[in-house]
């Protein structure tokens, strides 16, 4: 397989952590977005959004190229299902998607690379006010993801249940794999994670995973300070 992706993009940051847990070995293909190589006649040919990530998967009869990350990622988990990314049962599975979609759907819409720059380059916001902005809708995002795991923490405690080492249970799922690029790319704006305990704790737990930490930015190959 082939991966098409950004260091920073928190979309190509999910699919790399799939990629990992799976144990999936992959291309590692650079695609510069600040350069605007998404945007090249070469890129539109494989993304025809010109966006990233796309998983070439090669060897597949259909040559199949995939757009999208929450459905590689789900791709991924139908294939290879081998560790899950989902739970086995329908409402356990609900559930992690709700998680998951808190943020791919809530939060990073309105916070990714080509809003920020609209943000400055058409509406002429200030670097502050577009942090600012950031900064808003990420918090609020990740409130609400809060509030689901104190709810499914209840859920367990009522069932007997020890509370979870990841977002939904003791294994990682597909929020996780949202998760943990979101909460990287907020401190990357300086955002400083409070009153998130829930939260924070998946997240720690993510990143002592090498699944995680090598799918981090700082460890791609086209990585910049």
């Amino acid at each position: 397989m082939k991966l098409y992706n950004f260091f920073r993009s928190g979309t190509s940051f999910r699919v790399r952590i799939a990629l990992n847990l799976k144990g999936l070995p992959y291309v590692y293909q650079p695609v510069h977005l600040p350069k605007g190589e998404h945007r090249q006649d070469a890129y539109r040919a494989i993304s025809p959004d010109s966006l990233v990530p796309t998983l070439d998967v090669q060897g597949d009869p259909d040559q199949a190229l995939l757009s999208q990350s929450m459905a590689i990622i789900e791709y991924l988990d139908e294939t290879h299902p081998t560790p899950p990314l989902l739970p086995a049962d329908a409402l356990g599975r609900a559930q992690v998607r709700a998680l998951a979609q808190t943020v791919a759907c809530e939060i990073h819409p309105i916070n990714n690379l080509r809003i920020l720059k609209y943000l400055v380059g058409t509406l002429k916001l200030s670097d502050e006010q577009r942090n600012d902005w950031y900064n808003h809708w990420t918090v609020e995002g990740l409130k609400s993801y809060e509030r689901r795991l104190q709810d499914l923490a209840r859920q367990r405690a009522a069932a007997g249940l020890p509370p979870s080492v990841y977002s939904y249970g003791d294994t990682p799922t597909l929020a996780d794999c949202c998760l943990v690029p979101q909460v990287v790319n907020g401190t990357r704006f300086g955002l400083v994670y409070e009153d998130l305990p829930l939260t924070m704790a998946a997240f720690d737990a993510c990143m002592k995973l090498p699944a995680f930490e090598q799918a981090h930015p700082r460890n791609c190959p086209d990585f910049e300070a």
